[in-house]
């Protein structure tokens, strides 16, 4: 009973999400908003069961292999609340396209399953179900709209290179099981891993396993050179999906790469250092360059992405308590910055419109004023311009490099930073300073609750710049426990 009460949030959103299947299944068309704001209140309430009811201390479900404790507590809200945000973007799009459909809530909700045992896995087992729960769910959302092609493109090729991962993922988890049985008995308990990967016998099958464990953690992340499938699959997908997939699924990520490095692969740490350190250069230079030529909104998003990731890997790298807890600040900080951007290409788009071209936002400080704004607060923040959220972000990644003697590192991730600088900027210039183009028709969707979130999340990133205290003192808190 113990052990049903600590995955009591897991447990309550399974039931929900099979509920609101149900619910579907009898609602007639006209009744299917009820359904969104339904699935709205049933996140709402597992963001306060996994608050409430947070232990004071870290403790762990069925033999180890589920853990809750503050890291999970902080990465599960984050996920709930960014998902929370997609609904209320996405209702006017689904709408217009006729996707208002149930099986876009009950997914959602199932790849949030997966992304809360993926952030509380105590198990290499677990980080598998996980994995496999939130890519299941994501690959079939990303084919929603079956009647366009590019959706359908888009999550082949998520499908074909995820499995690939994830099979590289296995692949390197049974070469570290195997590995731990040369120093003792082998284990899949992340605990008991950490403790005996220090006097393992067969150092040379720990190295490939780690290497494929890296692998697979990078796919996830999407960081070079494993981020082939982003650009084709952030400009596929419908956008409320290429949403998700840039805020929840990147906090998963970060969760499992803590799990398995932080966690199991913590006495090996100075062979995984170099490895990110490598993968963050590369994701620096290659989504910043590229990014720089991009005249699709979200394919320049996508790329901006890739970078975004290697300025997370930089904390990790670190591989100590600050590097963590700056690398889970900075994975909140894109999180929330992302749903806020494509919130911006949601509220613009409409049926026959996808505003997915830069062009497209060109004189929209003179069609809409404040919506241009809340594009200009999210651009800046995403480019790292004090005072805003994303500028403390990345200060701290770079501070916890500094600090852990990789100088060299923090100088790379500074000097891309000032390249990144010009594309997000451009988007800026193209709102304030470019005149409309003539016959369009820019303007914010109708939908009230969309204009309060959006407003409410694009202006939450100045807020937080402002008083970022709180919240890395939650993310060090969590990491102390």
């Amino acid at each position: 009973m113990n052990d049903i009460l600590i995955l009591a949030p897991e447990f309550y959103l399974v039931a929900a999400a099979c509920l609101l299947l149900l619910l579907d299944a009898f609602m007639k068309p006209e009744q299917r908003h009820w359904l969104h704001w339904l699935s709205i209140a049933v996140l709402a309430v597992a963001i306060y069961m996994v608050v409430g009811a947070a232990p004071p201390v870290a403790v762990s479900a069925f033999h180890g292999m589920f853990v809750r404790d503050g890291v999970a507590t902080i990465l599960k809200v984050f996920a709930l609340l960014t998902t929370i945000l997609v609904f209320v973007y996405s209702r006017p799009y689904l709408r217009d396209r006729k996707l208002f459909i149930g099986e876009f809530y009950t997914l959602m909700i199932f790849a949030v399953i997966g992304v809360m045992l993926l952030v509380s896995a105590g198990s290499l087992v677990t980080v598998y179900l996980g994995l496999e729960l939130l890519s299941l769910s994501s690959y079939a959302l990303v084919a929603l709209n079956r009647d366009a092609p590019l959706p359908s493109e888009a999550a082949m090729k998520y499908f074909v290179l995820g499995a690939l991962a994830s099979g590289m993922l296995l692949y390197g988890m049974s070469m570290v099981y195997g590995a731990s049985g040369m120093g003792g008995q082998a284990t899949l308990d992340l605990a008991q891993l950490k403790s005996v990967m220090g006097y393992t016998q067969a150092p040379t099958l720990l190295l490939f396993g780690l290497v494929f464990m890296v692998v697979g953690i990078s796919f996830k992340l999407g960081v070079a050179p494993f981020h082939m499938w982003i650009p084709d699959v952030y400009q596929g997908a419908p956008t409320p999906i290429t949403t998700f997939i840039a805020s929840a699924s990147k906090l998963a990520a970060f969760g499992m790469a803590y799990r398995l490095l932080a966690g199991g692969m913590a006495e090996v740490a100075h062979q995984w250092q170099l490895m990110l350190a490598v993968l963050a250069v590369l994701s620096l230079a290659i989504g910043n360059l590229v990014a720089i030529v991009q005249t699709n909104l979200k394919r320049m998003l996508a790329y901006s992405t890739i970078s975004h990731m290697g300025y997370l890997l930089l904390g990790l790298s670190a591989a100590n308590p600050e590097g963590y807890s700056a690398a889970m600040f900075y994975a909140i900080s894109y999180a929330l910055m992302s749903t806020a951007s494509f919130g911006v290409i949601l509220a613009l788009s409409r049926a026959g419109f996808e505003c997915e071209e830069i062009d497209d936002l060109r004189g929209l400080n003179q069609r809409s004023p404040w919506l241009a704004f809340l594009m200009m607060l999210v651009m800046v923040s995403l480019a790292g311009v004090p005072p805003m959220f994303g500028f403390f972000a990345k200060l701290l990644v770079l501070q916890a490099a500094v600090h852990a003697n990789m100088l060299w590192l923090a100088i790379v991730g500074a000097v891309f930073a000032i390249i990144g600088l010009y594309y997000y900027l451009r988007v800026v210039k193209v709102m304030y300073f470019d005149k409309a183009v003539e016959g369009s028709e820019l303007r914010m969707q109708p939908d009230g609750s969309l204009r309060v979130v959006l407003s409410l999340n694009a202006l939450g990133l100045l807020v937080i710049g402002l008083y970022w205290g709180p919240l890395i003192a939650w993310c060090r808190d969590a990491l102390a426990g």
